[in-house]
């Protein structure tokens, strides 16, 4: 073994400090702690799904009604001239005479006077006239009629009816049925009512006229044959009558004047008044249908008519008038 003290004097001090590293190392346990080996982080993979609001399926659209313009002729309107009668005028526009009578509300063809303005019905009004009746028509009550008969054997009954089925109506016709002391039926006619429209609660009048009455009759029944659920977007509706004024004797004719004003936002057309006379216990006497002197009234704007009326009896208590027209489908 070497010696350190053989060794020179430099070498011997470095062999002493080597040696004495040596034994301090000797003298102490280092335990080194191993490195932890990190356990594998588990990846975790999370799927980004976007939701979406639930997008709302909209219900079927179902887009309201287009109004199917109804296309109302111009009614054919016939001044009465020197010379006339009502014969005569319903055998130059080929129609009936019960038909003429009954669409002017005329009880008594001699009360006819120059210049008087005549509706003539359409063809198509007189086939209506004939048509099967409705079996089941809606509810309509007849009521306040009279019973008069001509001068020529025929027979003329008035009445009203009052709309009670909670609807506005249109193609209101009426029948009359007249019966024998055993309910047997001898006689039907029927007929339209004055008004187009027949509005909720409203009262239009009728006149229907047996021709040729078929001896005496015992009893009768009065009942709606037809009336249907109206559409009420081809009537013109804002028209007001006023200034109504009457003279005459209580029993005899009865000149009606009055005013027509449009009320309304539009234009109104095809206007027609129609009158109804009442007696005192509230039958009706006298019904007419009138085309004042302008038919056509502009927004704001008013006309006047004039009519003679020929009661059935009387006197004559109230005379009733209502305007009733048209508007522009467009």
């Amino acid at each position: 073994m070497l010696r350190p003290s053989g060794l020179p004097w430099p070498l011997r001090i470095g062999f002493l400090l080597v040696a004495a590293t040596l034994l301090t190392g000797c003298g102490q346990v280092i335990t080194l702690s191993p490195t932890p080996t990190p356990e594998p982080t588990a990846t975790v993979s999370i799927a980004m799904v976007a939701t979406l609001p639930p997008t709302a399926t909209p219900a079927p659209y179902t887009p309201a009604p287009t109004p199917t313009p109804t296309i109302t002729p111009t009614p054919v309107i016939y001044t009465i001239q020197p010379g006339d009668n009502l014969l005569a005028i319903a055998q130059r526009f080929d129609v009936d005479l019960a038909a003429l009578q009954e669409t002017n509300g005329i009880l008594d063809p001699r009360s006819l006077q120059i210049g008087q303005q005549l509706i003539i019905p359409r063809q198509e009004e007189e086939e209506a006239g004939e048509a099967t009746p409705t079996p089941t028509p809606l509810p309509v009550t007849v009521q306040n009629l009279h019973f008069s008969e001509t001068a020529i054997g025929g027979l003329w009954v008035l009445g009203e009816v009052l709309n009670d089925s909670g609807q506005p109506l249109e193609q209101v016709r009426v029948a009359v049925a007249l019966l024998d002391e055993d309910d047997g039926e001898i006689a039907r006619a029927n007929g339209l009512v004055g008004l187009d429209l027949v509005d909720e609660g409203e009262t239009a009048p009728f006149a229907i006229l047996f021709g040729e009455l078929p001896g005496k009759f015992a009893s009768y029944q009065a009942f709606p044959i037809s009336a249907v659920p109206a559409y009420v977007g081809s009537y013109y509706r804002d028209l007001e009558v006023f200034d109504l004024e009457t003279e005459g004797e209580r029993y005899a004719s009865y000149t009606v004047r009055g005013r027509v004003r449009n009320v309304g936002p539009e234009e109104a057309v095809s206007v027609q008044v129609v009158l109804t006379a009442y007696d005192p216990l509230g039958r009706v006497i006298a019904m007419r249908k009138v085309v004042p002197e302008h038919n056509v009234i502009p927004r704001g704007g008013e006309t006047t008519f004039i009519a003679v009326l020929a009661p059935v009896g009387g006197p004559v208590e109230q005379v009733r008038a209502v305007a009733q027209g048209r508007r522009i489908i467009r």
